[in-house]
Formats: structure tokens, C-alpha cells, sequence
């Protein structure tokens, strides 16, 4: 795997000359407005990178971002792969073992999940404070490289609690309602049944998605401080639990939208 980073590495080196990334970005489903804040210097596809998986969903733009924000050099990964596509975890992680490569020295990603919570609705904000993870594999199976991080990574901290409470902050003092909670993540891409949807409240779970988590894990293995924050685009509440409609989806996530901006944005500015 180090070799397949260092290629990849040198590879966008070459592209982005002398820039320097401190901050990584992962933009979810329907989420990729922050790009708009971007001061963008380099624009790069996936497929044109040694290595990289190429997404293949149709709303996911599959691009590196590098540019500024707030004052500070971002890159941004503006649509992330699923396991649901057909990757192995170490590829849908490979992008952020490469940001680290690069120099960022924290990672803010975003996703799309389903309200669990009775009390989160849809269209609120819920930063994650912890993970209940149910896909089927680790992306650290496997031999392990210490270059790249220990054998067992603590995990008992996953979410950087300085940046939530100030997210928290942020979202209070903008007026936007802004939960936190628990993020339960699934294999999909099948959306879940009414038992399903009780199960997962019933463990502990405040929202569901098909995303994040592989890279948290990654992040952490690699001591890369991590903040996430989801827009809940639908609720998945047993007693009342509506026929999936991604269209709905995508428009309460564009809708969301210019809040997890703010947040994001400010608390990229203060690092």
C-alpha cells in the first residue's frame, strides 16, 4: 500500500506544485455546495490519479478540490465511495490515506443519514459523537504497516471532542438546529425495513447511513483528528416510515446544505 500512496502522492504533486493542503474534506451525497467557498488552484479527477477508485455514482462528481478556504489550504474530495459499489475497504480509504500523505492535519466529513431519533428530523444537522459500525469488514484487515499506524488503534475517541463542542457553538450562535449523536453504519445500498430501522434505534443508534465510518477508522489509525457531521434527508421512524424517494433526498440535502456550510467553513477558519 505505501508504494501505491507514494505513487499517487508524486502524482499530485506534480499537478499542484508547491500547495499544501492542512485540511481534508470528504463532501457526502447532495453536499458538495462548500466547493463554492473554495478559492480553487487545482481541480483533478480520480480518474486521472494512479491508484485511485473512480466513483460511480451519477450525483457523485469525483474530483480532488485543492484551493482555500477561510484562509486555510483545503483539498477536497468532492464525492466518496461506497462499499456498496463494489470496493474493498481499503480502496473506498486509499483517498485518505493519500490526504494525510499530503500533509492535511485534520479531516471534516459530511454525509447524508437517516434520522433514527424521534427528536432529529428531517433536514436538522447531527454531528457525530461516536459510531456503531455494522459493515461487514475493517479496512485495517489485513497485514498491518506500522508506517502507517499501529496493529490496534484506540477507538475509544473517535470524534475530536474540542471541534464538536465548538460545532455546537457555531451552530447555536447561527440559529441552526444542530443535534449530536450516534451515526450507525450499514452496508446498503438496500435502504432498511421497519424491524430493521427499531433495531438500530434500539442499540443505541440516532442516525443511519452507508458512509463515513470506514474513513474515520482510517483517520484514526493514522492519528488524523476527525470531525463529521450528517444532514438527515430522511426518517427513518418505524410507525410512520415513508417508501424511499431519492429525489426527495437530494433536495432536503441541497437544502441543508448552506447550514453545514457555515459550520464547516467557521470551524475551518479557527483551526
Amino acid at each position: 500500500m505505501l508504494q501505491a500512496i507514494r505513487e499517487s502522492v508524486e502524482y499530485l504533486q506534480k499537478k499542484i506544485g508547491v500547495f499544501e493542503p492542512e485540511v481534508g474534506i470528504v463532501l457526502g451525497t447532495g453536499l458538495g455546495g462548500l466547493v463554492k467557498e473554495i478559492e480553487i488552484e487545482h481541480s483533478i479527477m480520480y480518474s486521472s490519479i494512479p491508484n485511485f477508485p473512480i466513483s460511480t455514482l451519477e450525483f457523485h462528481s469525483g474530483k480532488l478540490i485543492f484551493g482555500t478556504l477561510k484562509g486555510k489550504k483545503v483539498v477536497a474530495m468532492q464525492g466518496r465511495l461506497h462499499f456498496y459499489e463494489g470496493y474493498s475497504m481499503q480502496q473506498i480509504t486509499f483517498p485518505i490515506r493519500v490526504l494525510k500523505a499530503l500533509g492535511i492535519k485534520h479531516l471534516f466529513v459530511s454525509n447524508a443519514a437517516g434520522s433514527l431519533n424521534p427528536e432529529f428530523k428531517k433536514g436538522d444537522l447531527m454531528i457525530i459523537n461516536d459510531h456503531i459500525n455494522l459493515q461487514p469488514e475493517s479496512p485495517l484487515r489485513g497485514i498491518n504497516d506500522a508506517d502507517l499506524g499501529p496493529r490496534f488503534p484506540d477507538m475509544s475517541q473517535p470524534y475530536n471532542k474540542k471541534l464538536i463542542a465548538d460545532g455546537l457553538k457555531v451552530a447555536e450562535e447561527q440559529g441552526i438546529i444542530c443535534h449530536q449523536g450516534v451515526y450507525v453504519a450499514v452496508t446498503g445500498p438496500n435502504l432498511e425495513t421497519k424491524a430493521e430501522y427499531k433495531y438500530l434505534r434500539i442499540i443505541g443508534g440516532d442516525a443511519v447511513g452507508m458512509s463515513t465510518v470506514p474513513e474515520v477508522i482510517v483517520a484514526n489509525h493514522m492519528a488524523l483528528p476527525v470531525f463529521a457531521i450528517s444532514v438527515l434527508t430522511d426518517e427513518g421512524f418505524p410507525e410512520d416510515l415513508q417508501p424511499f424517494n431519492l429525489d426527495e433526498i437530494l433536495e432536503t440535502a441541497a437544502v441543508a446544505e448552506p447550514k453545514l456550510t457555515k459550520i464547516l467553513s467557521q470551524l475551518i477558519s479557527a483551526l
